[in-house]
């Protein structure tokens, strides 16, 4: 029979957020069996592997593939203030699970690529994940916690526009949005498309008063800059303003 070893955790900054109400701020005893990396039995407290920037045992840094001995101290971060988990704009790809398709809508709507389906299962989104190099937004920490999920993000609120706007602190997006690129139904990026081309398609006042055009090649749907233009403009200045 192994003998079971105890080790102290201490989770800081915004990983309290995995922590029930009770044992916020307080370390976290843990006995467990020898072998045990640290990725797990950090897990296995609640904080998903994305969600952390680094790991110091006895005050060194570790990986999450060290294995935690008997009275080890492990001490648990979030990103420091300002630090962006993010640098380079071409992996700001993303992919959504099942119940975050308006925040999905809201991402295409600021140009970003943002893959969803309501009909994705845990084992799909973690392939594409681990296939395609997005990040998963999602509110199932344990789907976060999957060996094939490298980036990814447990959002706080359950509130799309607040949804959108934490994606954007964490991942500093507001230098790269480009509003109106993609379609927001399917997230292929648009392409200007001639008035004459789509007259047949248009209603006879939008016919009359806009002349500019876009359309989406995948799903063939037609963008122009009418009052629903000016709405999602207004709308995408007040979260800027929140960003």
């Amino acid at each position: 029979m192994s003998i079971l070893r105890t080790a102290n955790f201490v989770f800081h900054g915004a990983l309290q957020d995995f922590r029930p109400d009770s044992e916020r701020n307080l370390p976290v005893q843990l006995t467990f069996q020898p072998g045990q990396t640290c990725k797990h039995l950090v897990e296995s407290l609640g904080a998903p592997h994305t969600e952390i920037a680094q790991v110091r045992v006895n005050g060194e840094v570790v990986d999450f593939s060290y294995q935690v001995r008997d009275g080890d101290q492990v001490e648990v971060y979030p990103p420091g203030p300002g630090q962006l988990w993010e640098s380079d704009p071409a992996r700001l790809r993303f992919v959504l699970d099942n119940h975050l398709g308006k925040l999905a809508v809201y991402l295409r709507m600021l140009g970003f690529d943002a893959v969803y389906r309501n009909d994705f299962d845990d084992q799909a989104l973690a392939e594409i994940c681990q296939e395609q190099g997005r990040i998963l937004l999602t509110r199932d920490r344990r789907l976060l916690m999957r060996s094939q999920v490298q980036r990814g993000y447990w959002l706080r609120s359950k509130t799309p526009r607040l949804q959108v706007i934490e994606v954007a602190r964490r991942y500093g997006l507001q230098a790269h949005i480009r509003p109106f690129d993609r379609c927001m139904g399917c997230n292929t990026p648009l392409q200007p498309v001639k008035k004459e081309d789509i007259l047949h398609r248009l209603q006879p006042l939008t016919r009359l008063y806009f002349d500019d055009y876009s359309i989406c090649p995948g799903c063939e749907r037609i963008y122009w800059k009418g009052s629903h233009y000016q709405r999602m403009s207004g709308f995408i200045e007040e979260l800027k303003a929140n960003f």
